[in-house]
Parts: structure tokens; sequence; C-alpha cells
């Protein structure tokens, strides 16, 4: 083994983490890495076009530009901000067990029953996903935008009269920031992928692959396939209010996705159970079932309101 596998990141703590997790595994395996924190793309030199390369996602997009530099081997992405469609010559090459894939609310102080909110409530949310759901049970509530890093959004809800705010199980488990001012909604439908983490790597470096096969667990990389498979059929990308989930237990595949209207007031959701031996395709059969049954309405005027 003589190369240096260099692992490229962003630096939020959340996304030092996940390199972080990723180089263990790598050491453990007897590979040597390194990590390689990179820049913003305006300090990247390229000499195409970033459509060009099928650059595209708004928080993966700096990393694909580092690999296509040749500045860093792989990447290492929350699977959820990964566009369905990789940038030319960069592949899926290990797809890690998933975390807690489901959504929390936290609480401003105490936790109090979300039925028992004020009518005028104020929920914070950067996710169109979520603040769509949110509306579809609370629609008198008013959701307001957050964004930035977990770390960046949990003190913008300190610093507010919110009454709470939504955010991802897994990164805030991750770095151990998960206060117990929270609930568990767990009838709110996942982003496609939340969870789980992505490790690419550029086509034709075998050794990095190699390295990385390893890593790959079987049954989150079934799981996320059929979700994004379900988001991609839909072509929502990554902001399009739609949630998926899949998960398997024993032999059987279940599946739950949704797709919302902005304000929450229409709705159409799916829900399959197949054995696993049937499950090709999954993703692709439930999109289109949301598609002819008022999907392709909701989805002609998000593509409108959101410019897809």
């Amino acid at each position: 083994m003589n190369k240096v596998i260099r692992i490229g990141t962003r630096d939020s703590e959340l996304a030092l983490w996940q390199a972080n997790h990723v180089k263990d595994l790598l050491e453990k395996n007897g590979y040597e890495t390194v990590i390689v924190p990179v820049k913003s793309d305006g300090d990247l030199v390229l000499d195409k076009p970033l459509h060009e390369l099928g650059i595209t996602g708004v928080f993966t997009k700096t990393l694909d530009v580092a690999m296509h530099n040749g500045t860093v081997d792989i990447a290492v992405h929350s699977m959820k901000d990964v566009p369905t469609q990789l940038p030319k010559n960069i592949v899926k090459a290990a797809v890690l067990p998933r975390a807690n894939p489901l959504d929390l609310f936290l609480h401003k102080e105490k936790v109090v029953d979300l039925n028992k909110l004020p009518e005028k409530a104020t929920i914070a949310t950067g996710s169109l996903r979520r603040k769509a759901q949110w509306l579809s049970k609370f629609p008198k509530n008013k959701v307001v935008d957050l964004r930035g890093n977990v770390n960046t959004r949990l003190e913008k809800l300190k610093n507010n009269e919110w009454e709470g705010a939504v955010f991802a199980a897994a990164g805030l488990e991750r770095i151990n920031l998960k206060p117990k001012n929270h609930t568990v909604l767990d009838w709110m439908i996942p982003a496609p992928a939340q969870g789980a983490m992505l490790v690419v790597a550029m086509v034709n470096d075998t050794f990095t692959r190699k390295a990385l096969e390893k890593l790959n667990h079987y049954e989150t990389d079934i799981c996320t396939t059929i979700e994004r498979e379900f988001l991609s059929t839909l072509e929502g990308g990554c902001t399009a209010p739609i949630g998926a989930l899949a998960s398997i237990d024993v032999d059987y595949l279940y599946f739950t996705g949704g797709l919302f209207s902005l304000d929450g007031k229409q709705k159409v959701t799916v829900e399959k159970k197949v054995l696993i031996e049937n499950c090709d395709g999954l993703g692709v059969l439930c999109a289109k079932e949301i598609l002819n049954s008022g999907g392709k309405e909701i989805m002609n005027k998000l593509r409108k309101e959101l410019s897809l």
C-alpha cells in the first residue's frame, strides 16, 4: 500500500467528524490517509465550466471541484445533500451504515406536546420538505428560514423568539449536540438518504475504490439507492419537498415516500412492503404511483415555484 488517500472535507464540525470517521475506518484496514480541508469553490481553479462536468450540488460542489483538480482523492458527504446525478468521472465508492434517519423538533425551553404549541407558533427550518410537512400537520403555525451548519443553527435557535426548530437527528448525534429537550418527529418522512454517509472517488482510481469497497454497507446501500431513485424519478432535486425512507427487516423491505406542496396543503404518499429480492426498481415504481395519483400537478407547480 504505497498511496496516501487524501480525504477532502469542508471545515464544519460535522463535516470534519464524518471525514475523520472514514479516516479511522480506512486506517483500521491498513491504509494511509490524510485529511485535506478544502476552501470554498471560489478559491479553486478549474479549466472547464462546472456545468460541463455535471457539478451542481450546493453543498458538494467545492469537493467535486477539488477531486477534478486532483487536490483530493475522495470526498465524504451527508448523502442527502448529494445530487442523484453524480458529476462526470466521480462515482459512489462506499455507503456507510446509516445513523438515525429521523428528524427532531428542538424545543426552545422545556419539551411540550406539539399539539399544545400556540396556534401561531413560529418554527424554524431551512428545509422545504420539513416546512411542507410541518404546515400539513400544523397549518396555522409560521415557519421561518434557518440556514447554516448545525452549530450555527443551534446558536440561532438560542437567540431567536421561536418555539423551536427542526434538525436531522443524525447530525446532532454524531457530534454529541442532541439536547434533552427534543421530540422525535416519527410522522415526518425524512429526506432521501438522510442519516447515511456517502464516500465518492474518481472512476479511474482503482486503488482507492478498492479500499473503500470494504467499507460499503450492503443494506444501507440498497435502501438509499431506492430512496434516491424515487427522488430522481420525481425530478425533485435536493431542495424539493420530497421525503423517502426505506428499511429492511429480515426478508422484507419497507418503503414510505411522499411529495408535498410548499404550503403543505397538498400531498401524495405511498407505502410498500416487498421481499428484498423483489426490490429492484421499487423507487421508480413508487415515484410513478405518486405522479399518477396527483403528483404530476404538484410537481408542475413546484417546478414553477422553485425553477427545478
